[in-house]
């Protein structure tokens, strides 16, 4: 963002939907990053406020809420964290923090995934509050080349557009509006068969049409954000040393939080604690993980950096670390062929070798987004287990009855967060309100449950 107008003025031109962006109403599309003076403290503060919504998201998400509680959430997040007290700023507040966060999450692909994801879920809960003919404004703005159905096809194709309603749950009354697009422009409606479907097109209602805009916002942004990461790495990044770089970065550790994506600050762990710790405090698929490793004396470079990184995370510090694999590999393929293979990668992740970058660990989005191959370890236990060996898991952690049915159930319906939350809920006699979205998360969590019951024995057995 260039320093060169001032907040009224550029506000003034959002409104009109000029310059940076700005579609109709309120909803900006952020097409171009405005140019416009903002202070340090607004930079952050503005991206601090837009990232407690995004991460509110997030949560919602992983918590499985339905989609009119999502769009009461979002709602409540917008009211309570996006507002100005001058109301003349509240779209710039908007823009600011949206160019700032795509800043900040366009550094590398998990924090690119994680950002187009919110964005997109944020984008169309605030698209379908819109009017009817903001809608249409916003879909002229995007340059989306359809047109409403002509009166005699639409009477042609009137019947089976009222099938459709009826099977999923609407009134036999047909909307009178829909667009003729390729199927493959709308894969959540076909894919949930709310649209008719013929000869390779499907029959939109105006009513659904945040989906044809949704794809368009997502792919404008996708592209955006590597675009935004070229400049990053070619210029700003350097350029910015000294001024946005450290807010840049302490920004996007907010992802994560702090309990478990700074691992220098994690408490330190040692080779005796892992077994005990793995028993009370890891998530099932980094117990998967050691129960394979004790098992086979070895893992495949995936479940290695999963699990390693984890450890790292849990506060094994590097000779530990170095200990703790060299102990299980030897026994497999000797102490000189690990010291040859495979230390070089343990002391690269600790920040030790290489580039010297301080790797943390990973979180469930990119986990579960992982596929493992044959032999392969790693993974989401919830994605990637098949149904028997994921209920024989859960009961070798002391989950059954309800509590496991609920669990599948979510599984089932690919709610794998939420899945993992509830087995955390489980195993603890706790409730987890913010949801699991990070194994250490869940080992952090965990070990304060744990000390809190520990503190409670103790403070009664002094009474």
């Amino acid at each position: 963002m260039e320093i060169v107008r001032s907040h009224r003025q550029i506000a003034a031109e959002a409104a009109a939907g000029v310059g940076c962006g700005g579609g109709s109403g309120g909803l900006p599309t952020y097409r171009v990053a405005p140019q416009l003076e903002v202070r340090l403290e607004e930079f952050e503060l503005f991206a601090i406020d837009r990232l407690r919504v995004l991460k509110g998201i997030a949560d919602g998400l992983s918590r499985g809420k339905r989609p009119e509680e999502m769009e009461k959430l979002i709602k409540e997040l917008w009211k309570a964290h996006m507002r100005h007290q001058d109301p003349t700023e509240t779209l710039n507040k908007d823009i600011i923090s949206h160019f700032v966060l795509r800043l900040v999450y366009c550094r590398t692909e998990e924090l690119r995934k994680w950002f187009l994801s919110m964005e997109t879920t944020l984008f169309r809960y605030r698209f379908r509050l819109e009017s009817p003919e903001s809608q249409r404004m916003l879909m002229s703005e995007f340059q989306l080349p359809y047109k409403a159905l002509p009166h005699s096809e639409f009477e042609a194709v009137k019947d089976k557009l009222s099938q459709v309603a009826r099977t999923i749950g609407q009134s036999a009354a047909v909307e009178s509006v829909f667009f003729k697009v390729p199927f493959e422009e709308v894969p959540d409606l076909v894919a949930s068969r709310r649209v008719f479907l013929s000869k390779g097109y499907a029959y939109v209602a105006m009513s659904q049409v945040v989906s044809l805009v949704v794809t368009q916002f997502r792919c404008n942004i996708s592209k955006a954000l590597v675009l935004t990461n070229r400049k990053w790495t070619a210029t700003i990044k350097e350029q910015e040393k000294d001024r946005l770089t450290p807010i840049v970065e302490a920004l996007s550790n907010a992802y994560f939080g702090p309990d478990y994506s700074q691992p220098k600050d994690a408490v330190e762990i040692s080779l005796k604690d892992i077994d005990q710790l793995a028993k009370t405090s890891f998530p099932l698929c980094m117990r998967h993980m050691l129960e394979k490793l004790r098992e086979n004396h070895h893992l495949k470079h995936g479940g290695r950096m999963q699990f390693g990184l984890f450890l790292k995370g849990a506060g094994l510090k590097l000779e530990d670390a170095l200990a703790f694999w060299r102990a299980e590999f030897s026994q497999k393929v000797g102490s000189e062929r690990f010291d040859k293979e495979y230390a070089y990668s343990i002391r690269h992740n600790y920040g030790k070798e290489g580039k010297r970058t301080d790797y943390t660990p990973y979180s469930c989005q990119k986990i579960i987004s992982a596929t493992p191959g044959v032999g392969d370890h790693h993974g989401c236990p919830y994605r990637h287990f098949g149904e028997d060996n994921l209920r024989a898991a859960l009961n070798k952690m002391g989950i059954s009855g309800h509590p496991l049915e609920e669990i599948m159930d979510k599984v089932k319906n690919r709610h794998y967060q939420l899945a993992c939350t509830m087995t955390f809920e489980a195993e603890h006699g706790v409730s987890c309100d913010t949801g699991i979205n990070h194994p250490n998360q869940y080992f952090s969590e965990s070990q304060k449950v744990l000390k809190a019951k520990n503190q409670a024995v103790q403070s009664q057995g002094t009474t």
